[in-house]
């Protein structure tokens, strides 16, 4: 069963995930070659406990850092340590916070300096599909909608679609139901209602789909070694229209700024 949230309920996940995108929005004037990920990851450390938050990574389940730094073909949840950016690398930054005890989470993929223009085709698209997942996010439309917009969006471009991890639900828990696939079929799936507040979050692969499991135990990577790009938002079902309680707008006044 998903846990709804009420309207003050939704007004604090809209906190918490600004916090989080102001974050990736001070990040993205970081990210550039020669900058390590954990020197990132201390940034954002001290940005979200500077803004009245802690990091909601930091500890969950054991995880070390307060970002998910996942350099060209680690999918997600890879860890900050001294590797230093180059140019033409792309890194897919997630982040968490907990604001008045609820839940921030978004992700974004970066290019450092230039990039291959199908690597960044890549970046376009796996955006792209976000935003179409996006569309469905309203009450009367079942998760399979959101799956189903994701899939066809991603593998119109000739990617493929990561199966082995979901979005989910957010609250008071970083994870809550219900699950939400990036492949399906249009109405199936749980009914989505109005209060429910969903990440979704397309991990789209150059390659094939498939991934592997890194022997530090959180990174996964893609199973053929090309790269990969993950984007995040959370979002409140809502009637006609999706509430999306995170933005890309700080990282965008950035990137567009050259």
């Amino acid at each position: 069963m998903s846990y709804l949230k009420s309207e003050e309920e939704v007004e604090l996940l809209r906190a918490s995930n600004n916090l989080v995108s102001m974050t990736l929005g001070m990040l993205a004037a970081e990210i550039r070659p020669g900058i390590t990920t954990l020197g990132l990851d201390r940034l954002a450390e001290a940005f979200i406990r500077d803004h009245g938050a802690i990091p909601g990574f930091k500890g969950y389940n054991g995880f070390p850092a307060t970002l998910c730094t996942s350099v060209n073909e680690a999918v997600v949840h890879g860890i900050p340590s001294g590797y230093i950016l180059k140019e033409g690398d792309i890194i897919s930054v997630d982040c968490g916070v907990i604001l008045n005890g609820y839940y921030g989470d978004t992700a974004f993929t970066f290019a450092v300096g230039e990039i291959d223009p199908k690597v960044r085709r890549l970046l376009d698209v796996t955006r792209e599909s976000l935003e179409a997942g996006v569309r469905m996010a309203v009450s009367g439309n079942r998760i399979g909608d959101i799956s189903h917009a994701v899939q066809t969006v991603a593998e119109a471009a000739g990617f493929t679609v990561v199966r082995e991890l979901v979005g989910h639900g957010l609250g008071k828990k970083l994870h809550e139901s219900p699950e939400v696939p990036n492949y399906g079929r249009r109405g199936s799936g749980p009914k989505l209602e109005r209060g429910m507040v969903i990440c979704i979050e397309p991990m789209i692969n150059m390659g094939r789909r498939d991934t592997i499991q890194s022997g530090d135990g959180w990174t996964v990577k893609t199973g053929d070694g090309k790269p990969s790009a993950h984007f995040e938002y959370a979002v409140a079902v809502d009637k006609g229209k999706a509430d999306v309680l995170s933005t890309f707008e700080y990282i965008d006044r950035v990137l567009n700024k050259t």
